[in-house]
């Protein structure tokens, strides 16, 4: 075990209850390799069903790097700014792709997960750039000559400046400029993707701050106000508005309108696509009275449980550790907890049980969009893997419809305000060179994809 893992971090450290909080949403995660990891993966033994997906995930702005003409970019690089350090060169995705997608179909992984970046393909309001939806058509092309299934996300958190300058989804219009986005980026590509989700987690802020806990200060805290009101000077804006920063219940409706416009305009232009949309969810563990577990799972999750069920055609969990939810709100873990480099818990079991819980509400089919552990100790993402896949393969055994397991990350890249600290990636990158190296963990995972099955 390395110093990036350690026990009983003081919950009243505030470092530690500010990353505990968003971190576990935003990441893109107990038990540690040994007898019950063993036990769950011998009781999940069995193939999967056919066609299942088994894949890796990136984000555009987090691994593309220079995407300059973004809402996070410029929060990035404003003074002040709740940013560690901007994400620069990324870790080179853009021009690294097809080695990048040909180290996953090497071994043996069947789908890749990545997301459309609104900002480079209508840069300005109106104006499509056909340079970068091209240049998209290649990463697609690279998945097809290696016959890889493709899953896009038309949005990952990030959006055009323009459109935040405009006050980003708390502005009327939001949802039919975001739709006009989505058909053109289909008919140029939509040949080329088998799967698509609109949004990517945009139930974050509400799963972060809808009740009492470690985040609950963070909300509109002078530093953040301070952020937006310098990007709303540099961009001439009243009112500055991007995904993690603004109006939480006003930037929800905005995007809830702007999903059912998307998934309308991608059907007009392909009806046969599949077009869902993927939501964080945390294991929430009552710890006495349930109630306010249940206010939180009614805020967070409720909304857009009803959202697939209106426009969808499959829904997409993403899942990295549990929560502790007292009658007052959000606990810190337990003090023997053993805590990630990402300061959440390592909780690897979560997953099976938001599966679960996901299938008492949505009746369309589940895919894993995002799981994963962030560490500098491939062992203990290899555990986390063999345990996550054993709880799938449970779900499954008792009917629950679940059609992929995709991890995050792909490569270690660009963690929002974290920076390029926690590492998630099956592949580690070597910024200065940007040099790619294979983890151990990256082949048990194609290991069990090509078995297609535990």
């Amino acid at each position: 075990m390395t110093d990036q893992f350690n026990h009983g971090n003081p919950p009243n450290n505030p470092r530690r209850r500010t990353l505990l909080g968003l971190g576990t949403a935003l990441a893109g995660a107990a038990m540690l390799p040994g007898a019950a990891t063993a036990a769950a993966a011998t009781k999940a033994k069995g193939p999967f069903p056919k066609n299942f997906l088994w894949g890796a995930a990136i984000a555009g702005h987090q691994a593309e790097g220079d995407n300059v003409n973004s809402d996070a970019w410029l929060l990035e690089n404003v003074q002040p700014t709740e940013f560690k350090e901007p994400s620069g060169a990324g870790v080179d995705h853009y021009r690294l792709f097809d080695q990048d997608i040909g180290m996953l179909a090497q071994a043996g992984l069947n789908t890749f997960r990545f997301s459309i970046e609104w900002a480079r393909v209508e840069p300005v309001e109106g104006l499509f750039s056909v340079a970068a939806l091209e240049h998209y058509r290649d990463v697609l092309e690279a998945c097809r000559k290696r016959e890889l299934r493709t899953m896009v996300s038309f949005n990952h958190f990030v959006n055009p400046r323009w459109f935040a300058a405009r006050g980003g989804w708390e502005a009327e219009g939001a949802a039919a400029l975001f739709a006009r986005y989505c058909e053109k980026v289909t008919q140029h590509l939509g040949h080329l993707i088998d799967y698509a989700t609109t949004f990517n987690e945009p139930n974050l802020a509400r799963l972060l701050f809808g009740i009492p806990g470690p985040l609950s200060g963070m909300a509109g805290n002078p530093r953040m106000k301070a952020m937006l009101a310098e990007a709303a000077r540099q961009t001439g804006s009243d009112k500055f508005s991007a995904w993690l920063f603004g109006d939480f219940d006003r930037i929800q409706a905005g995007q809830l309108q702007g999903h059912a416009a998307a998934y309308q305009a991608v059907k007009a232009v392909r009806p046969q696509l599949p077009v869902g949309f993927s939501i964080a969810i945390a294991d929430d563990q009552a710890v006495g009275d349930p109630a306010m577990r249940d206010r939180k799972r009614a805020i967070a999750y409720e909304p857009w449980f009803k959202a697939i069920d209106e426009h969808g055609d499959f829904f997409g969990v993403q899942t990295y550790t549990r929560e502790l939810i007292g009658p007052e709100g959000v606990l810190p873990p337990p003090k023997d907890a053993v805590m990630t480099s990402a300061h959440m818990e390592y909780y690897p079991q979560a997953l099976e049980a938001t599966l679960r819980y996901t299938a008492q509400h949505v009746k369309k089919p589940l895919y894993v969009t995002e799981n994963g552990t962030s560490t500098d100790d491939d062992r203990q993402r290899v555990a986390y893997i063999h345990t996550a896949v054993a709880g799938v393969a449970n779900c499954l055994k008792d009917g629950i419809d679940v059609r992929g397991y995709i991890h995050w990350s792909l490569i270690d890249n660009f963690e929002w305000i974290f920076g390029y600290g926690p590492r998630f990636g099956l592949i580690g990158v070597d910024r200065k060179t940007m040099r790619r190296t294979a983890k151990p963990s990256l082949a048990v995972l194609g290991k069990i994809a090509r078995a297609n099955g535990v």
